[in-house]
């Protein structure tokens, strides 16, 4: 189980005896092992991007199979290599699943709204309401980033709050994302609630030997900003567009980013549910 990631771990141990001489080459070693940690935690979401990028630069135009149903059928071999090389275990697949249908089912309305586009979903088999199947996986990418970086890290909590609150401000803010469409759109009332919730909580992460440690809602922004960098990608590669896109590129507007991190709050307390057992990584630090 997770032999790469074992063999992974050997190499590091072998380039920090190495290279590390003193306080400051440990320092840089550290922040070399945080990006590397941070790269490999984001494979699903990368492969992605890349198989993105590279279909819109190079898939023939001709080609029997339709982009989209090109990119649906690599997300599903890379789900499945994941897991036969250890590189997710079931229960992670089974919440990355369930985000996976999460997503779905809001990209469908999102659609059906006209919030964006999936320009080339006229062309394709593995489609459901205008919406191409790949485009689950693309949130499961988000679900399956935190649940590798949450074992990568080996997180630990101070203040950690209970999952019950968590989980009613994930359903609120799911529920937003389709009544705000038709009723009061509550999302400035809903990144008041996570900074009361998530505030006050402090995660402590490990890239080398030593735990580190930051606020929650720190960390919080700065995945949602990756991601909306991310997305930025996606949107250049004309996965799916936004209004205002179908004549030339321009960036996806800033308003995303709090919607990314809405979203990720939902993805995070998934997986704080499937490590709901494991009293020692949630209680409170001695």
């Amino acid at each position: 189980m997770r032999r790469i990631e074992a063999a992974f771990h050997a190499h590091r141990e072998a380039l920090r005896t190495r290279l590390v001489r003193g306080s400051w080459s440990g320092y840089a070693f550290e922040f070399l092992a945080f990006g590397i940690k941070q790269g490999w935690a984001c494979l699903f979401g990368a492969l992605m991007l890349a198989l993105l990028l590279a279909t819109y630069l190079f898939y023939p135009a001709d080609a029997p199979l339709a982009r989209y149903d090109f990119l649906t059928l690599a997300a599903i071999a890379i789900q499945v290599a994941m897991l036969a090389f250890g590189l997710e275990n079931w229960e992670e697949a089974r919440v990355i699943a369930v985000f996976h249908v999460v997503g779905t089912v809001m990209e469908i309305f999102k659609v059906a709204m006209g919030s964006w586009v999936y320009p080339e979903a006229g062309e394709a088999v593995l489609v459901i309401a205008g919406v191409p199947l790949f485009s689950g996986f693309m949130y499961a990418a988000v679900g399956s980033y935190i649940a590798r970086v949450w074992r990568l890290f080996d997180f630990r909590y101070d203040r950690f709050p209970p999952l019950w609150l968590q989980s009613l401000l994930a359903l609120a803010i799911y529920v937003n994302f389709f009544t705000h469409h038709f009723t009061l759109d509550i999302r400035l009332g809903l990144f008041a609630a996570s900074a009361l919730i998530y505030g006050p909580c402090v995660i402590w992460f490990r890239s080398d030997r030593a735990h580190r440690c930051m606020p929650l809602l720190l960390a919080a922004i700065l995945v949602a900003l990756f991601i909306w960098f991310a997305e930025n990608i996606g949107t250049f590669a004309r996965a799916w567009t936004y209004p205002g896109q179908d004549v030339s590129w321009h960036m996806v507007s800033l308003a995303k980013l709090g919607s990314w991190y809405l979203l990720m709050i939902i993805s995070f307390v998934l997986v704080a549910a499937l490590h709901r057992a494991s009293a020692a990584r949630l209680r409170p630090r001695a």
